[in-house]
């Protein structure tokens, strides 16, 4: 039987196996009862304090309460279903809400589906079937698939992105930010400088003249066009012609996040070229202070909070000016002024503006290796920048390691010692990123070093390094070296006093500035696809985007007859996007009413990407219903409001946001901008969307291929041992190369719940998934394994019922002081492992709890009823059986988590002998789990001991834990 075999010899009903054995079977019919049993009652409604949904009986939850929201990434409702890896988060979040619950917490858990996208779009491009229908039948089963694992979500709060009501609120928030403008003046809510404002708040004080426009022009000679044009530049959302990735392949243009280190499609793996388009971008760059900053304001996995630190790329340092023999001044951003004396070349991107003219004629001292075998620098740098044209941003950087270049021919003059640096042009340099130039230390940095030793360039040290250093850059901290001129000199001075000196010395003579800048560019949010939220704007005659008035949201998709957008081939990089909604011409072309009469306007042909509806659905989980706000007020500070609990903090969010680390730029970081725009307009009261972030690891499973290195169905996959002992695999009577890593239908290894809720049982699939491991590592999936957990379960109900009769067993005594101790520190134990988000090593307590329960001929009630709610969060349906045959009416889903007696934690104690050169000095009571270390700290710590050596060393401590150490003087 292969490791991902679902059909256990354990788990089949035989004619001598008694009637209430504790079987799948059995399992099964508690479990669909009890599941049918809680959405009769309304088990898990979360109640609000008021208004929105009361609770199950009706009633609101007190506003004083303590709320505890918790949240899993929002899936997407894949046509294949879920395999047994997908609900290792779902498990672990409803483990958690049904803790929190039993705790006294007013627990929110619900789950929607992020349902625009492209496999939907590409499924009905392929069949004709409109994405709709496809994308509802995937909902239903994926619902189907999760309510048999007995998830406790309130499903009053589900929806789907593609819902009109939430498209409606989606574009709502579009309108919010368009309509918006930053202010990086204006104060905030709390405290900070900077913020977004409405953007006739900017109108009229332009009007008024108390804010002048950034080019100078006077508000009162614009005519109403050049208004509307002045204001749109400064919106934050916002339409330009800006450098775009466009992925003729797809048909669409991408943002950056969605474009893989080797210039290729995230999706579909197809070449991304740079052209340069009419988009949506959104203002994400007025944020990144923000948005770096306030990650030291949530409780997020350090891992995630450096990848976006790295992705906004926060660098501080100071701008300098080069003067150019010939050509135009330059400017370069450098986060190391104080490494000037080391710079040797420069390095410009092929875009830059002083390559719009160059040299005729190479100058004097120009190397062969400069000039990349051209005869001149016009032919030169033409060719190269032919050559760059076609490679991503991402592309470009991804090959810097590669070192192309040529020499433009121009020579740059250091400010700091008038040396004449030649200057290159290389496409690791961008120009969207600082300046798009860059001056070259090879002394100081890896990259300039490996470019100056392929292209013969001087190194210059400015570090002092010890003698014997190998050759190469020096990128750490040390005395500054060879940096001094007439006016300054850096030398003895440590990099951080360098750095300050040389910026004041730059400062002082007009050559310079400190300044910060950033990796991050502004959000790309137009997409050439069907499957999405259209825009809700129209152009009029002057092609500038017009909000619609809320009164016409929401803008739904019109039937079309085509679903794909234009693609070509995959290297058509001269191609241009033509998206499907431009099909409809009776949709984009409309006769609307807008405040001066009716007029035809032009509706946009993009739609949003996918990121807009995961960017806020944690909002719409508090108040789903609410048809006159995106969230009542009210809901929104009980549920995420800075303090609503006592861990929630200052900056408020979701308790608890559980998913994989894959989202770590992409959908968070979108989503923490959307919300502080919401935070700076006053829609949401705290700063920060998920306070908690926890990212689970991932399930893992052996998969199988042939000689020909096709994959082969895992479930017919057996084991065999070979001639030299080695185990062997073998399918149909061949043998197969087994190989480790992710779970997937493509390669033929998937198990899915389906198979595993008729096999075992939900409850016994719930406790293996959480035994498997710490939740934040990956784990190997072995069907065989799970035996384990369903044993653990059927022990637990022959603890409490008699599987010959069906009759409970308990026992109505006071339970024997050794089960007394077992069952509080097992309680202690588990609630202690339970709030650390820990449950294996819970279920590993709880088993040992269970075994001894095992050995007793009656089990007491009281540690009956305790494991039974103990096992609740990871076991619901059993423990919900066991819990009314122990004589309880109501669902225990709101009973009280037991809480340990302290009288029971007190350990046993051994008497511990202390020697002192093989002499016995003094008795100690210890605990028996003492270890070796604190034994020997307290024997040292002993009045009569501490006597007896009298200040003499002690040369050896021999010790044996519990019961004796000697020590020698």
């Amino acid at each position: 039987m292969t490791e991902n075999s679902t059909t256990p010899d354990v788990t089949a009903r035989t004619s001598a196996e008694p009637t209430f054995r504790y079987t799948p079977a059995l399992a099964q019919e508690i479990e669909l009862r009890w599941q049918d049993r809680w959405a009769e009652r309304g088990t898990f409604f979360a109640a609000d304090p008021a208004g929105g949904l009361p609770d199950g009986d009706g009633n609101h939850a007190d506003p004083s309460s303590s709320s505890f929201f918790v949240m899993d990434m929002f899936p997407y409702p894949s046509g294949a279903g879920l395999h047994v890896g997908h609900p290792l988060g779902y498990i672990a979040t409803d483990v958690t809400a049904r803790f929190r619950r039993m705790c006294g917490d007013n627990v929110l858990h619900a789950l929607g589906f992020d349902a625009f996208g492209l496999p939907a779009e590409q499924y009905a491009v392929q069949t004709g079937q409109h994405p709709r229908v496809t994308t509802e039948a995937n909902i239903a089963n994926m619902q189907r698939q999760l309510r048999r694992l007995g998830l406790a979500h309130d499903p009053r709060r589900s929806f789907a992105t593609t819902d009109s009501d939430y498209v409606r609120w989606t574009q709502w928030i579009f309108l919010q930010i368009f309509d918006s403008w930053y202010d990086a003046d204006a104060v905030r809510p709390d405290g900070g400088t900077g913020r977004a404002r409405p953007i006739a708040e900017l109108e009229a004080e332009l009007a008024a003249g108390t804010r002048a426009l950034p080019d100078g022009r006077a508000w009162a000679d614009l005519d109403a066009a050049e208004r509307r044009a002045a204001l749109n530049e400064q919106r934050l959302a916002y339409v330009s012609d800006s450098p775009v990735n466009w992925c003729p392949g797809l048909g669409t243009v991408l943002a950056n996040e969605e474009v893989t280190s080797d210039g290729r499609s995230e999706r579909g793996n197809f070449p991304v070229f740079q052209r340069n388009l009419r988009q949506w971008n959104m203002r994400i760059t007025a944020y990144a202070d923000r948005l770096t900053d306030d990650l030291d304001l949530i409780d997020w996995p350090e891992k995630v909070r450096s990848m976006q630190r790295n992705w906004i790329g926060r660098s501080h340092g100071a701008r300098v000016t080069f003067a150019v023999e010939g050509g135009q001044e330059v400017e370069v951003f450098t986060t190391r002024p104080d490494t000037l004396f080391g710079a040797t070349f420069m390095v410009v991107a092929p875009e830059h503006p002083l390559l719009d003219e160059v040299p005729a004629a190479w100058p004097d001292g120009t190397r062969s290796a400069w000039t990349g075998g051209h005869a001149s620098p016009v032919e030169a740098v033409a060719s190269y920048r032919a050559e760059s044209a076609a490679k991503t941003a991402v592309e470009r950087q991804a090959d810097a390691g590669r070192k192309t270049g040529v020499f433009t021919g121009h020579l740059a003059i250091n400010p700091v010692n008038g040396v004449l640096l030649p200057v290159f042009t290389a496409d690791y340099v961008l120009m969207g990123y600082g300046t798009g130039a860059i001056m070259a230390v090879p002394g100081g940095d890896e990259r300039d070093y490996a470019f100056a030793q392929a292209f013969e360039v001087p190194v210059i040290y400015t570090v002092d390094a010890p003698e014997g250093t190998p050759d190469g850059a020096r990128t750490g901290d040390g005395a500054i070296i060879n940096s001094a001129n007439d006016t300054i000199t850096l030398d003895g001075l440590s990099v951080p006093e360098a750095k300050a000196a040389m910026t004041a010395w730059l400062v002082e003579r007009g050559l310079g500035e400190g300044t910060t800048t950033y990796r991050l560019r502004d959000w790309l949010f137009s997409r050439q696809r069907y499957w999405g939220e259209p825009f809700p704007v129209v152009y009029g005659d002057d092609d500038q985007p017009i909000a619609l008035p809320e009164s016409m949201l929401p803008v739904d998709l019109p039937e079309v007859p085509d679903y794909a957008p234009r693609t070509y081939a995959a290297d058509d990089a001269a191609s241009s996007p033509e998206p499907p909604l431009g099909r409809n011409d009776e949709w984009v072309t409309v006769t609307l009413d807008l405040g001066d009469g009716p007029r035809a306007y032009r509706r946009d042909t993009n739609t949003m990407p996918n990121w807009a509806g995961s960017c806020w659905y944690y909002l719409r989980y508090l108040d789903p219903t609410n048809a006159d706000a995106m969230v009542s007020a009210e809901l929104e500070r009980y549920w995420l409001g800075p303090e609503h609990n006592a861990t929630a903090g200052a900056a408020g969010g979701v308790d608890l946001y559980v998913g994989g680390v894959e989202h770590a730029v992409l959908h968070l970081l979108y989503a923490r901008f959307w919300h502080k725009v919401l935070f700076d307009l006053g829609h949401v009261t705290g700063a920060e969307p998920f306070h908690t972030l926890f990212n689970q690891g991932y399930i893992q499973a052996y998969a199988y291929t042939d000689e020909r290195g096709a994959y082969v169905d895992a479930s017919t996959v057996t084991e065999e041992a070979g001639a030299d002992g080695e185990v062997r695999y073998v399918a149909d009577g061949v043998e197969v190369h087994r190989e480790y890593g992710k779970m997937g239908k493509s390669l033929k290894n998937v198990v899915t719940p389906d198979e595993m809720y008729e096999a075992y049982g939900a409850d016994t699939f719930r406790v293996y998934e959480m035994a498997m491991g710490p939740l934040d590592l990956s784990r190997p999936w072995n069907t065989r394994d799970v035996v384990g957990s369903q044993r653990f379960l059927q022990r637990l109900w022959r603890n409490v019922v008699d599987e010959t009769t069906g009759e409970v067993t308990v026992s109505e005594d006071a339970p024997g002081e050794e089960t007394l101790r077992a069952l509080h520190r097992a309680i202690a134990d588990v609630r202690t492992e339970m709030e650390g988000m820990r449950p294996n090593t819970a279920i590993a307590k709880l088993i040992t709890l269970n075994n001894h329960l095992t050995t007793l001929d009656r089990v007491p009630r009281v540690a009956a009823e305790a494991i039974v709610l103990m096992v609740a969060p990871l076991a619901p349906h059993v423990a919900e059986e066991l819990w009314e045959r122990l004589g309880h009416e109501r669902s225990l889903a709101h009973e009280p988590f037991p809480t340990a007696d302290e009288a029971y934690l007190v350990e046993e104690t051994v008497t511990c002998v202390v020697q002192v050169q093989g002499k016995v000095r003094a008795r100690l009571e210890v605990a028996p789990t003492i270890t070796d270390a604190d034994l020997e700290a307290l024997a040292l710590a002993d009045p009569a001991v501490v006597r007896f050596l009298d200040g003499r060393e002690v040369r050896k401590a021999v010790v044996r834990a519990p019961k004796l150490v000697n020590l020698v003087v």
